[in-house]
């Protein structure tokens, strides 16, 4: 549609409501959020070894406490609540959902042996289950389809830069003071954040972005997961980003316990190198992968789905070459690239399955996303590279984790083909959108409904 379309209009009049630079904070603030999720969600990873020198676990248990403990309870509550987002104040689930996880966060610190550590890390896994689904849905609120992509990335980046402060701080402070103050000290700064969110964020109207006017309830939650089975798209895409979360979870969770156990490192000095490249290498790929996709995407839709098929597919030989390299430096200068194109999906995939579904169907579609990617992805990953690992130390000791690492990281190849089969029914999926067929059809979206029927 061109600039003077009737949608486009309604679009300009809706983002209206909001200045442009509230509407950043907005975004700024849900990033920050998404910041101490990844904190208190990913700070275990670089307290694992001293954990387990501690309280005597093994890796199978350690898996667990980073794995399954978190997921099961995080991907399953969170299409609950985000039916609970589609019908009341996503900006107070938020913010409840913050405070929650925080203060388990905190209590983790007083475990005293596996399963009272497993208790807290389920506590935190129910807190953030309030997060991001709501938080998808207010973005595409706030911003349109054509900047989506970006802005979602934007929010991403959460991701890497929780994971920089969780490795640096979570390293330094056990190193000098002992692991168990290093979840206090990172949980309880979220309770204040909780307060900003709930007294300085606005509840945008549903739809606002893209001015469509939707008073009617939500659908239930098994029409949306029928809706959402009938697009071949998120089909494919969900299985590609949760094959690729079975290797990034696996991956982050354990690469601080092996840097320590084959090259000797403290806990400071890998908090220190693991914050410069899982922070920076996959901070700029997250918002390349946004930046790219949105602009590719405006003129083929299926660029949001070609850019992480082809930079996964980059990944695997740069991985395979770290962990064969037998010196620290060419392991970490090797890992660069990987974890550059590792974060490369996030934008693009969160948007397409915001543009996919209704209005009323985002916070509960965002839900069913997280739910397949962080189930299989962040529940299997870290537990099935603890398995390997444990299978494994009776041939190759301490290297074990080397190989268990380098065996998983193949599952890339896999999402990357998942990733390409979605591109093919992308454009018909989203052109079946009966909120973005409001208007007469383009070109191009009818060329794809055309697709679709035959």
């Amino acid at each position: 549609m061109s600039d003077s379309s009737p949608a486009n209009a309604g679009q300009q009049e809706g983002t209206a409501l909001f200045s442009t630079n509230y509407r950043r904070y907005v975004l700024g603030v849900l990033v920050f959020v998404y910041v101490f999720n990844f904190i208190d969600r990913q700070i275990l990873a670089i307290l694992m070894q001293p954990i387990k020198e501690d309280l005597g676990l093994n890796d199978t248990q350690l898996g667990f406490l980073s794995g399954i403990a978190f997921a099961v309870f995080y991907a399953t509550l969170g299409i609950p609540i985000a039916r609970l987002a589609d019908t009341r104040s996503r900006v107070n689930i938020v913010s409840i959902s913050l405070a929650v996880w925080s203060i388990m966060t905190a209590v983790t610190g007083f475990a005293q042996n596996f399963w009272q550590m497993a208790a807290a890390r389920i506590g935190v896994g129910i807190g953030e289950a309030g997060c991001s689904p709501p938080s998808h849905s207010l973005i595409s609120d706030y911003f349109p389809p054509e900047t989506r992509a970006t802005a979602l990335s934007i929010y991403a980046l959460g991701i890497p830069i929780g994971i920089l402060f969780g490795f640096l701080a979570g390293g330094w402070i056990e190193q000098f003071f002992g692991w168990r103050l290093a979840f206090f000290v990172v949980g309880v700064p979220g309770v204040f954040l909780a307060i900003v969110v709930k007294l300085t964020l606005r509840e945008p109207p549903r739809g606002h972005s893209e001015a469509i006017k939707s008073d009617a309830p939500p659908p239930e939650i098994k029409r949306v997961l029928a809706y959402l089975w009938e697009r071949k798209s998120f089909r494919h895409l969900a299985l590609a980003a949760a094959i690729h979360g079975f290797v990034g979870y696996g991956m982050t969770s354990w690469l601080p316990a092996f840097l320590s156990r084959s090259y000797g490192m403290s806990s400071g000095e890998i908090g220190t190198w693991l914050a410069m490249l899982v922070g920076v290498a996959g901070g700029l790929g997250t918002i390349s992968g946004g930046y790219i996709s949105d602009k590719f995407g405006k003129k083929d839709a299926r660029w949001y789905m070609w850019v992480p098929a082809i930079t996964l597919g980059l990944s695997v030989p740069f991985f395979i070459s770290a962990f064969v390299a037998t010196d620290q430096l060419h392991t970490m200068m090797l890992l660069i690239v990987p974890l550059y194109f590792g974060t490369f999906y996030l934008g693009p995939t969160f948007a397409m399955v915001q543009g996919l579904v209704e209005v009323r169907m985002r916070a509960i579609a965002a839900a069913v996303l997280l739910f397949v990617l962080n189930l299989i992805g962040l529940g299997l990953g870290p537990q099935i590279v603890g398995i390997v690992s444990d299978l494994l130390t009776p041939i190759f000791g301490i290297e074990a984790l080397r190989y268990a690492l380098m065996a998983v990281f193949l599952g890339n190849l896999w999402s990357a083909f998942h990733y390409y089969i979605a591109s093919r029914h992308l454009r018909a999926d989203l052109a079946a959108n009966p909120e973005r067929m409001r208007d007469a059809p383009s070109a191009v979206e009818a060329e794809a409904l055309a697709e679709r029927g035959s």
